[in-house]
C-alpha cells in the first residue's frame, strides 16, 4: 500500500509533466510509458527463479522495493528525456524484481480454494495506496500549481516507509512449504513446468491482450482533450479508476474462485473495450469520464490479481514464482509494445482514430482468446490441474483425476 502511494502519486502526474511541463511529444511519452509498463520484464523471470531456488523470496522482493525507492531520488533531479528514461528504467526494474516473489508469498500463505480471493485482498490494499497517491498529488497541485517536485518528495517518503514495513513485518514463506509435511527437501526448478499446455494458453492470451492494452495516461489525455478541467484536476482521474478497482477487487476475486479465473479474466477485457468505445465517441462531459473510470477499474479488478491466480494454478508449487513471473513478463513486454505503438499511432493518425483502431482489434481478440482458453481440446483453464495441485489434493484426501471436477467450472 505504501509503495503504491509512492508510485501512483508519481505516475498520476507523469503524463502532464512529460507533455506539458517538459514539453515532450506523445511519441516520447509513449516510449517512456512503454518502458514504465514493460521494462520490468527484463528481470521478472530471473527474480521468480531466484525466489523459487532460494529460501528467502521475501528478501528478493525487498531488493526490488529498495531499488524502486532509490529511483524516487532520481526524480528530484531528472529534467529531460534521457534522465527521465533512466529513472523509469531503474524504478521498473525494481518492480520486476519484487512482483513475482511477492505474489509467491501470497500464494504460499493461501489455501488453493481461496487463491483468487487472497490476490483480490492484496490488490484491494494495493489499490488503497493507488487511490491515496493520486489524491495526494491532486492536493499538492491544487495548493501549489507547479508543485511537481513536492509530489516527488512525498513519493520518496512513502517508498522508504514501504521498504521499512516490508522488512519489519512481512513473514518469509516459501511455496515449497505446501508439501513440507511429506518432503522437506527443496524441489528443483524445471523449465518444463513453464511449458505445460495450460500455462502456454495463459501466456498466449495474456500476450494477445497485452498488445491491445493502452496505458491509462493516454486514455486520460484523450478525456482531458474533450473536457475543460485544469491540469491540477488530472490526478483525480487516477483516483476514480482506483476507487472502482478497490470496490471490485475482492468481489471479482471471489467470483473467479467460483466460476473460474480464466472466465473472469476474459470478461474483464469487455470492460476495457467499453472504455475505448466511450473514449472514442464525440461526447464530452463528466458522465462519460466517470463511466470510463469505472470501467477501467472493473477491467483491472478482473484481470490484475486474477492473472496471477490463473498463472499460479497452472504451475506446480515448486516453480510457482517463476510461473507467475512468466505471465507478468509476457504482459509487461506486450504492454511496452502497446504503449510505444499507440504513442506513434496517435502522432500519425490522431488520438480518436488511434483509440478506434485499438478498440476494433480488441473486439476481434476477445473471442479468439476465449477460444484459446475454452475451445475444443483446451484444458479447463483457471482451475488447479492434477500436476499443479497434486500436493494439495493428496493432503486433503481428494481423488486426483485427469481433469478438474465439473463443479470447479
Amino acid at each position: 500500500m505504501f509503495t503504491d502511494i509512492s508510485s501512483e502519486a508519481t505516475s498520476a502526474i507523469l503524463p502532464l509533466y512529460i507533455t506539458g511541463v517538459i514539453g515532450l511529444s506523445t511519441v516520447a511519452y509513449g516510449f517512456i510509458d512503454g518502458l514504465y509498463q514493460g521494462v520490468s520484464a527484463v528481470v521478472r523471470i530471473a527474480a521468480g527463479y531466484a525466489a523459487d531456488r532460494g529460501d528467502s523470496p521475501k528478501w528478493v522482493a525487498m531488493f526490488g522495493y529498495g531499488i524502486s525507492a532509490i529511483a524516487r531520488v532520481g526524480l528530484l533531479f531528472a529534467s529531460g528525456f534521457a534522465a527521465l528514461t533512466t529513472v523509469v528504467v531503474v524504478d521498473r526494474l525494481g518492480k520486476g524484481a519484487r512482483t513475482a516473489p511477492r505474489d509467491a508469498l501470497i500464494s504460499a500463505s493461501s489455501e488453493p480454494e481461496n487463491l483468487g480471493r487472497s490476490f483480490g485482498v492484496h490488490r484491494m490494499l494495493d489499490t488503497v495506496g493507488a487511490a491515496i497517491g493520486p489524491l495526494l498529488a491532486f492536493i499538492v497541485l491544487l495548493l501549489i500549481p507547479d508543485g511537481y517536485t513536492t509530489v516527488f518528495v512525498i513519493s520518496l517518503a512513502f517508498a522508504v516507509l514501504g521498504v521499512i514495513v516490508l522488512g519489519l513485518f512481512v513473514p518469509n514463506r516459501h511455496p515449497r512449504a505446501e508439501g513440507a509435511g511429506r518432503d522437506n527437501a527443496p524441489a528443483p526448478f524445471r523449465w518444463r513446468h513453464l511449458a505445460n499446455p495450460q500455462l502456454r494458453r495463459v501466456l498466449v492470451v495474456a500476450g494477445l491482450f497485452g498488445l491491445l492494452t493502452v496505458g491509462d495516461g493516454f486514455i486520460f489525455l484523450v478525456l482531458q482533450s474533450r473536457s475543460a478541467f485544469a491540469a491540477e484536476w488530472f490526478p483525480l482521474l487516477y483516483v476514480g479508476t482506483n476507487v472502482a478497482f478497490l470496490a471490485l477487487a475482492v468481489p471479482l476475486g471471489r467470483l473467479s474462485d467460483r466460476v473460474g479465473t480464466a472466465r473472469v479474466f476474459v470478461i474483464g477485457h469487455l470492460a476495457l473495450l467499453a472504455t475505448y468505445i466511450l473514449a472514442a465517441i464525440p461526447v464530452a462531459g463528466w458522465g462519460v469520464t466517470i463511466a470510463c473510470l469505472g470501467l477501467l477499474g472493473a477491467f483491472y479488478a478482473a484481470t490484475d490479481g486474477v492473472l496471477a491466480a490463473l498463472a499460479s494454478r497452472a504451475t506446480p508449487a515448486e516453480s510457482r514464482a517463476s510461473g507467475i513471473a512468466a505471465a507478468q513478463t509476457v504482459v509487461a513486454l506486450t504492454r511496452l509494445v502497446a504503449s510505444t505503438g499507440f504513442g506513434l499511432l496517435w502522432f500519425l493518425v490522431g488520438r480518436v482514430e488511434a483509440v478506434v483502431l485499438v478498440a476494433i482489434l480488441l473486439a476481434v481478440a476477445i473471442p479468439i482468446a476465449a477460444w484459446v482458453l475454452f475451445g475444443r481440446g483446451a484444458a479447463r483453464a483457471g482451475e488447479p490441474t492434477a500436476h499443479a495441485d497434486a500436493q494439495t489434493r493428496e493432503q486433503t484426501g481428494e481423488q486426483i483425476d485427469d481433469e478438474a471436477p465439473e463443479r470447479t467450472l
